[in-house]
């Protein structure tokens, strides 16, 4: 009947286990021979012959036994202070007094007892005493041994104790000389293996230190081959217009100019004599002058009108405020640069950019002229998205049509409204009206134009519908409801215009045919997924950005596993953007931008100043820069080989000074930039909608 009824499952136990610890004893020695299961029968040379009793056994139990004696039945324990009942019982006063506080019986035989009827067992204390020292003995070290005979009086003789602290006094100095020894070792090893460290710290600075010199050399190399041009122009330009000049380079002055000629060469034979030589004839004396009175452009000094401008010190000042930034983007490309070379130098020759240029040089050059060239945004023209019959503005896609004509947008307000990009430029905000407007069911949260085709664009919206539309005749050409929940992304393909990608939160990524009625591609994720996005250079790659922190790299060929899987985000990645084929920036809700390298599968950069914890802010990418929003009501560029923003504007509000308590509640919601262009569409939550221009 026991095992019919009803409770909880407990694994079950089998009858000859229940029969094995019914019979078995005790206390089992270590040294007897048993069955268990997992333990091995003792070797045939242990066992004790027939007919003979193994005196260990009786020993272990009568030693058990004197042990059981002598703990308490209450706490089994060995007893402390014992205390002996009236009826003849021993327990700890505690255990007894605790025990009577709540019962008025004995323990062990359940006898009428009280406080009044327990004694001190002296007896007991003694024996328990002396019980205490044999075990502290069995376990005590030698050292404990001697202390506690010495302690206990223990007769020596003078010449005992002399032979007994010279041994001592060795075996003090040996384990001394050993202590020394060992930490002689130790800190020789510490002092070796940070000299170690820093030769290879200062062989790698010195290789630095001989990268910088080769490239200081070659940029003073052209800057003067610049100069030397500009100053030959400018001759030339004079001579044209001086007909006193005009006779100097006449035939009949070439003896007299060859004198100033030969001597403008002298002055410049350290920087430029192979060019000078070659174009002897384009010199005049003035250059030897202007050479003279030329300082270097970053010393301060006096300089040419180009260098004393204002552009130029705007410049240095950014290049010193990110100066260890841009270092290590120098350092960076100039190492891997060289050891690409050096691994491909008998298979490359022509390694150089320009003449004493190296590759890593140009690079850097490159990030250097790019990022100082900007470093604010400016507004050059803004249009209000809402309108009078709609309270809710917030803007959640904004993007380019495939020309830069056009610029559509949709959001909480179920309308997808198309406007002329040059019409907002140009034309005041209050006059702008969308040129085309299309209403749909639901609130929509993503547009995506189509690479070919001007006139379709696809949305996606909160109830999970992924409709594709003509914007020319204002009508949906296909409507897929397959997803359950609501679709967060959707994306078509520029290598096939036919074929877009969409995510949901019913943790589904769906490719789709716009020549199909139903998905062609179903791939199930274990996450709700936030954004999706092809490969520009390819119609079968798709990066998936989901809930559970990774960014999923599918080759849509075989989805039964991703190609890769980028991790490093502590949150939810809310967008994902392709700089180039192999460059891949996402955006996530733990306030971060990140930079991948698709082939290696590993993190380039981390950029950090905005602030996004809960909503999904845009991210938008060109060749150079990154640009996402922020919750702070502003919209950060970050260029892609630094971390910190490199410009950033604020959106300002007049409802702001009236509803302080609500400013949480402005945040940037959508950007975009314009093709190959500084320009920038940037929306934020109020509905405002704004054109941002990079300016130096």
């Amino acid at each position: 009947m026991g095992s019919s009824s009803a409770g909880a499952l407990v694994p079950s136990v089998s009858k000859t286990e229940e029969m094995g610890a019914s019979v078995a004893p005790p206390a089992v020695s270590s040294s007897e021979t048993t069955d268990v299961a997992g333990t091995p029968a003792a070797p045939e040379a242990d066992k004790v012959p027939d007919g003979v009793r193994d005196p260990a056994p009786a020993a272990s139990e009568e030693e058990a036994e004197r042990d059981k004696d002598l703990r308490c039945p209450i706490c089994m324990g060995v007893i402390k202070d014992a205390f002996l009942t009236a009826c003849g019982h021993s327990f700890c006063y505690m255990c007894i007094v605790t025990h009577l506080n709540n019962k008025s019986d004995c323990p062990c035989c359940g006898i009428y007892l009280t406080k009044n009827q327990l004694y001190p067992n002296f007896l007991l204390n003694k024996l328990l005493k002396k019980h205490s020292a044999c075990q502290i003995a069995k376990t005590a070290s030698p050292v404990e041994h001697l202390r506690l005979a010495l302690q206990q009086g223990c007769e020596m003789s003078v010449k005992e104790l002399d032979g007994l602290l010279g041994l001592l006094t060795e075996k003090r100095r040996k384990m001394e000389q050993q202590e020394a020894e060992m930490n002689m070792q130790i800190l020789l090893d510490f002092l070796q293996c940070l000299k170690k460290k820093k030769l290879e710290e200062l062989n790698e600075v010195q290789t630095d230190l001989q990268y910088v010199k080769e490239d200081i050399n070659a940029v003073e190399k052209h800057r003067t081959e610049l100069y030397c041009a500009r100053e030959r122009f400018s001759v030339k330009l004079r001579s044209l217009d001086d007909p006193i000049a005009t006779k100097l380079w006449s035939p009949s002055a070439n003896q007299h100019n060859s004198i100033l000629v030969s001597n403008a060469r002298s002055s410049l034979v350290g920087t430029c004599s192979g060019n000078l030589q070659a174009k002897s004839n384009d010199v005049k004396v003035q250059l030897s002058h202007q050479e003279y009175q030329r300082k270097d452009a970053f010393s301060g000094s006096e300089t040419s009108p180009l260098i004393q401008s204002g552009r130029i010190i705007a410049r240095k000042r950014r290049i010193q405020a990110q100066f260890n930034e841009l270092q290590e983007c120098y350092l960076q490309k100039r190492r891997l640069r060289a050891n690409q070379i050096h691994g491909q130098e008998e298979k490359k020759v022509n390694v150089k950019v320009r003449e004493g240029y190296h590759a890593g040089l140009d690079d850097f050059q490159s990030v250097l002229t790019t990022f100082t060239r900007y470093s604010r945004l400016r507004v050059i023209a803004e249009l209000r998205h809402g309108d009078l019959f709609h309270s809710a503005n917030i803007v959640s896609s904004i993007e380019f049509d495939r020309d830069d004509e056009f610029f559509a947008t949709a959001g909480v307000s179920k309308r997808i409204k198309v406007f002329e990009f040059s019409t907002v430029v140009n034309e005041p905000s209050d006059v702008n009206c969308p040129v085309v407007e299309l209403a749909t069911r639901s609130k929509l949260s993503c547009l995506s134009w189509n690479k070919y085709s001007k006139n379709i664009i696809a949305s996606s919206d909160y109830e999970g519908n992924v409709t594709v539309w003509d914007v020319n005749t204002r009508q949906s050409v296909m409507e897929y409801e397959e997803h359950e929940k609501r679709a967060w992304s959707v994306d078509f393909s520029r290598m096939e215009p036919t074929m877009l990608v969409s995510g949901s939160d019913d943790c589904k990524v769906k490719v789709w045919c716009t020549k199909q009625e139903a998905s062609v591609i179903n791939i199930d994720m274990k996450a709700n997924i936030c954004c999706v996005k092809y490969n520009p250079g390819s119609s079968f790659h798709v990066a998936i950005g989901s809930a559970d922190h990774h960014i999923h790299y599918f080759d849509l060929r075989n989805t039964s596993t991703p190609l890769r899987v980028f991790k490093g985000h502590w949150k939810a990645v809310s967008y994902v953007k392709f700089l180039s084929t192999n460059e891949l920036a996402s955006a996530s809700t733990d306030s971060t931008l990140r930079l991948w390298d698709v082939k290696d599968t590993c993190p380039v950069r981390t950029f950090r100043g905005h602030t996004n914890e809960k909503n999904f802010v845009g991210l938008t990418v060109n060749n150079e820069y990154i640009a996402c929003g922020s919750e702070t009501n502003e919209v950060f560029v970050y260029h892609k080989a630094i971390s910190k923003p490199a410009a950033w504007h604020k959106f300002g509000s007049s409802e702001l000074d009236d509803a302080e308590d609500d400013v949480g509640s402005y945040f940037i919601s959508a950007v975009c930039w314009k093709s190959d262009s500084p320009t920038m569409l940037t929306a934020n939550s109020q509905g405002t909608i704004k054109v941002l221009v990079l300016a130096a």
